[in-house]
């Protein structure tokens, strides 16, 4: 990161153009401004005035910093359904509040239950970029790590890498073998059998442990800071362990829960690896000590479980790799995936298929069972992949995409996997304790039936892009 005033920031739509230029070594990531994914250079000035000579961008945005730059964060509101926003003030007063609150001394306290140093100056920030939908603001680092706790309920932060990162778009050997089963997917009655037997009652146990529900685990928030994360990772790494996996609690940042990495390894040598995950940590409402996440997202932590424990009792043992992996850092703008995913990367680690699955349990009343595929960032084949599955073996779920964007495997994209993600909904997000303390598993459209079903597309999933082995009658 530039830390002088007068560093200059590009904001510009996506193109893979954009990365023949010399752009390319000053590039910040991708994120979200409504529908649109947008670029964030950091160019010097002999190099924007280069591209901008050669290239006409209307919709580009360029600033320059007026202060030292800290941490870089940006904020988007997320594609939430009318009905939701509706329902709360509209966005600049909602906007202008939280700026607000950045200007404020940081309180002492416990919000959403998460120990955090206090600081007797004021935050501050400095805003570079601004829309409706979306913000690029310079903050302290531990104002950058909190922030999520400050922001209105439907919007969403990511801190951005202090250093710049490299563009690595899928290449056709990495969707090479995606095309081979998409080739040769069939129903196999077998693979029926295994999907149809995961445990509903074994789900619901696990979730309200998770929420704190049961009243046993203790848990209050299951937020990247608070203690309740650090209860759920011991307790998803000794479940998994359970099943046969070998699992690691893996830290990737001070003062963050750390990623659960789990491990199921090939009965053949093999590198490749087919990776399934969710992430276990949450967010609740502004001001609370309370949030649960049961459905975002306990619910894909959850159905990751439901399948360890699937390949546990069934017996199964894979010819690929497998993975199964619980990410924190997610709220916080996906740091426990994007760590992970850089260092599988760094390692040039084999990875066929990623699917990330994030909120699963909400079905608004009046509507089918449903399965939202993502509309901007994923990998076409392994969306489609995951598309025909369903039709085999989910055939009650009504497929569609979705707008809500991105979880963990916008991480492994970036890095050049083939990734994509599983969600609750066709369209945009309709659950009404969505960043809520409220968002518990006993309540009205909490619904295990739709889980199972999504699970059972990705158990199918991996079992189709794995390979598999059962065990024999004389075993």
């Amino acid at each position: 990161m530039i830390p002088l005033a007068g560093a200059l920031l590009l904001v510009v739509p996506f193109a893979p153009s954009l990365f023949d230029t010399c752009l390319s070594s000053n590039y910040y990531g991708n994120y979200n401004d409504g529908p649109t994914p947008y670029s964030i250079f950091l160019p010097d000035a002999a190099c924007l005035d280069l591209w901008s000579s050669q290239t006409l961008a209307p919709l580009a945005s360029i600033s320059e910093a007026k202060h030292a730059i800290q941490q870089l964060v940006w904020v988007e509101q997320e594609a939430v359904d009318y009905t939701l926003i509706a329902t709360i003030r509209s966005f600049r007063p909602e906007f202008d509040s939280f700026l607000q609150r950045l200007t404020a001394p940081k309180r002492m306290g416990r919000d959403q239950d998460v120990l955090v140093a206090p600081e007797r100056e004021t935050m501050g920030y400095e805003l570079l970029y601004q829309t409706p939908t979306a913000a690029l603001l310079s903050v302290s680092e531990s104002t950058a790590r909190t922030i999520d706790m400050l922001l209105p309920r439907f919007w969403k932060s990511s801190l951005l890498s202090t250093t710049p990162v490299d563009f690595l778009p899928v290449p056709d050997k990495a969707v090479k073998h995606v095309k081979e089963v998409l080739a040769n997917l069939r129903f196999n009655p077998d693979v029926a059998a295994i999907v149809d037997s995961i445990s509903v009652p074994q789900m619901i146990n696990d979730i309200r442990f998770l929420t704190g529900e049961d009243g046993v685990s203790g848990i209050v928030s299951r937020h990247s800071f608070a203690e309740g994360s650090r209860v759920a990772a011991s307790w998803l790494k000794a479940r998994f362990e359970e099943t046969g996996a070998t699992c690691e609690l893996q830290p990737f940042l001070q003062g963050f829960a750390p990623n659960v990495i789990c491990a199921y390894p090939s009965t053949v040598n093999t590198t490749a690896t087919v990776l399934l995950s969710a992430h276990y940590d949450s967010r609740g409402s502004f001001g609370s000590t309370r949030a649960p996440g049961g459905d975002d997202d306990g619910s894909g932590t959850m159905a990751i479980l439901a399948i360890a424990r699937t390949i546990a009792r069934k017996g199964i043992k894979f010819q690929s790799n497998v993975q199964l992996a619980a990410f924190a850092g997610e709220e916080q703008g996906l740091l426990g995936s994007k760590a992970y995913a850089r260092k599988l990367r760094d390692i040039d680690a084999n990875i066929t298929v990623m699917i990330q699955a994030d909120m699963l349990a909400y079905r608004k009343q009046g509507e089918p069972p449903q399965l939202g595929l993502p509309f901007t960032i994923g990998t076409t084949e392994v969306t489609q992949l995951v598309a025909n599955v369903s039709a085999i073996y989910s055939p009650e779920l009504k497929v569609g995409f979705t707008a809500a964007c991105c979880s963990d495997h916008q991480s492994f994209h970036e890095q050049g996997f083939p990734a994509t993600q599983v969600f609750e909904r066709a369209g945009d997000i309709v659950d009404p304790m969505y960043h809520n303390s409220g968002d518990l598993s006993d309540r009205e459209g909490y619904d295990f039936g739709q889980v199972k079903s999504i699970a059972k597309v990705q158990l199918a999933t991996l079992l189709h892009a794995a390979g598999y082995e059962l065990p024999s009658e004389s075993d």
